[in-house]
């Protein structure tokens, strides 16, 4: 005897939970995902998911967010000594960082529309992109060419939807899991996105260590400057070879499947919050109402169906912005550029103090990226259960304020303790506040946001992507300055955005539910 869950109770289940603010760490961790799902999806729905999914498939995207994340953070502890090298300043190394936010501001929008229309195809750019991009970063060194060098970051740089970039399928790995995991698994499949991307940010650095070394093969030199490149080119080719002979399409639907729906054309959950507000004694007015009953429905299903649809312009979707979801754009660009600032400067701020090596460097950064996953287990577990959401969110950037006035070099002298304190507490902040901030944005979105190109995850990574290019250009300029003065010139800004966002966000707080 099968027994089918009531699609009404699911719902009634799900608005429980909200009322309750229950969570776990599965959960919480799946909330940086940022995909979009409905949490009652029509059987229909979830049907087309089950013949889109295929494990292979899954597993090669977290595999490309993995590897991303790896090419993101292995150059970091190494790309001051690049940029001496090629007869630049150390500071340069932020535009050599920055260079793969660039292109993403101006080619988000086409990206985003090819990932509509398949998974294969920009999973297979990408490779191969990256494995141009890493070629070109390591030829660099013996043709000693700081535009190679740059040319070869831009080719590894992010570009579109949900952080995608040049060299980037994250859009598509983010979409894959929205499109073709059921919901049964959709939540470890978002949580396996957050990991392997969190995996990913903490063995780049820590591979670094390991280039520690200096030989030449014919005219190719590789050292702890080129290996980075020549080892994510042999990866990124073994990954082209395996996505070619694993990866399944998944089908596509030819018409747009039309939603079970119940109480004469409302969907389910619409119908479930329809019931719960309707009297339970009709009085005279309410029954001669209810002779009409038939056109109000279609009317309603009409303003429905148009409340639903997907915008068609960058321009309409700002006009759906509410300034809930202004402000909760502009706290995700403050931590972007606060984390930017942190990782990127790290190894001239750590070099000109502290004289770190590149191996010091590269374990310290490996660490703060392997705090990701236990500070999540901690507040997803625990603090997001006896806190309101919003209440974390504050709380977390009023931590980052902290981080970032510790981190601010005054009269004493600048010791390892205070540096590596300073970052600590802004890192885990800016992760903690990331994930409540995702989830709050996800809720105060306009649903016609929630699909389609022009999309809520679209504006995140225009609002993310712009606070890294101006984060690592605030690194570039500050040269003029000179590198006793970096840090605290690059911190001024981050302290400014930082007090903005609290500012705003106590303004909207009433409005974050």
């Amino acid at each position: 005897m099968i027994i089918l869950q009531d699609p009404v109770i699911d719902s009634i289940k799900a608005a429980v939970n909200r009322l309750s603010n229950s969570t776990n760490f599965l959960e919480f961790l799946g909330k940086h995902a940022f995909t979009f799902q409905d949490e009652s999806p029509t059987p229909s729905e979830d049907h087309l998911a089950e013949q889109r999914y295929h494990f292979m498939s899954l597993l090669l995207n977290l595999v490309n967010t993995f590897l991303y994340m790896v090419n993101t953070y292995i150059i970091v502890p190494t790309a001051d000594n690049y940029s001496r090298h090629l007869g630049a300043a150390a500071t340069v190394c932020g535009v050599i960082i920055g260079s793969m936010a660039v292109a993403q501001v101006f080619s988000s929008v086409y990206f985003s529309a090819w990932s509509n229309r398949s998974y294969l195809r920009p999973l297979v750019f990408s490779s191969v992109v990256l494995l141009i991009g890493n070629i070109l970063y390591a030829l660099a060194y013996d043709l000693n060419s700081i535009p190679v060098l740059l040319i070869g970051r831009l080719f590894c740089g992010r570009w579109g939807q949900y952080d995608f970039r040049l060299g980037s399928a994250r859009a598509v790995n983010r979409r894959y899991i929205s499109d073709c995991v059921p919901l049964k698994l959709r939540l470890k499949a978002s949580a396996g996105f957050v990991s392997a991307s969190a995996l990913g940010m903490a063995c780049g650095p820590a591979l670094a260590c390991l280039f520690q070394t200096n030989f030449k093969i014919h005219k190719l030199t590789f050292n702890q400057d080129t290996l980075p490149g020549w080892v994510m080119a042999l990866s990124w080719l073994v990954y082209l070879l395996w996505l070619w002979i694993s990866f399944r399409e998944p089908p596509r639907e030819n018409n747009k499947l039309v939603p079970q729906e119940s109480y004469t054309g409302l969907p389910v959950q619409d119908a479930v919050e329809i019931d719960f507000t309707q009297p339970l004694i009709l009085n005279s007015e309410a029954k001669f109402q209810d002779n009409n009953v038939d056109q109000e429905f279609d009317d309603g299903e009409e303003n429905y169906d148009e409340s639903h649809k997907p915008v068609t312009s960058l321009v309409s979707a700002y006009r759906l912005l509410t300034p809930s979801v202004k402000v909760q754009l502009f706290v995700y660009f403050m931590l972007k550029y606060a984390m930017e600032i942190l990782v990127a400067e790290s190894s001239v701020v750590t070099g000109h103090y502290f004289i770190w090596s590149t191996t010091s460097v590269a374990v310290f950064l490996a660490c703060l990226g392997l705090t990701v996953l236990p500070v999540n287990v901690i507040v997803g577990n625990y603090i997001s259960n006896m806190f309101e959401e919003r209440q974390v969110l504050l709380a977390s950037e009023i931590m980052v304020l902290i981080g970032i006035l510790l981190s601010f070099q005054v009269l004493i002298p600048y010791t390892v303790p205070q540096y590596v304190s300073a970052a600590l507490v802004t890192f885990v902040s800016a992760e903690v506040l990331e994930g409540v901030n995702l989830s709050l944005l996800s809720r105060v979105i306009s649903s016609r946001l929630s699909r389609g190109t022009y999309n809520g995850g679209l504006l995140s990574t225009e609002a993310g992507t712009l606070a890294r290019v101006i984060a690592d250009g605030t690194i570039s300029l500050s040269r003029y300055l000179g590198e006793s003065r970096l840090l605290n010139a690059t911190l001024v800004p981050s302290l400014f955005i930082c007090l903005s966002s609290i500012i705003a966000t106590c303004f909207t707080y009433n409005s974050l539910y």
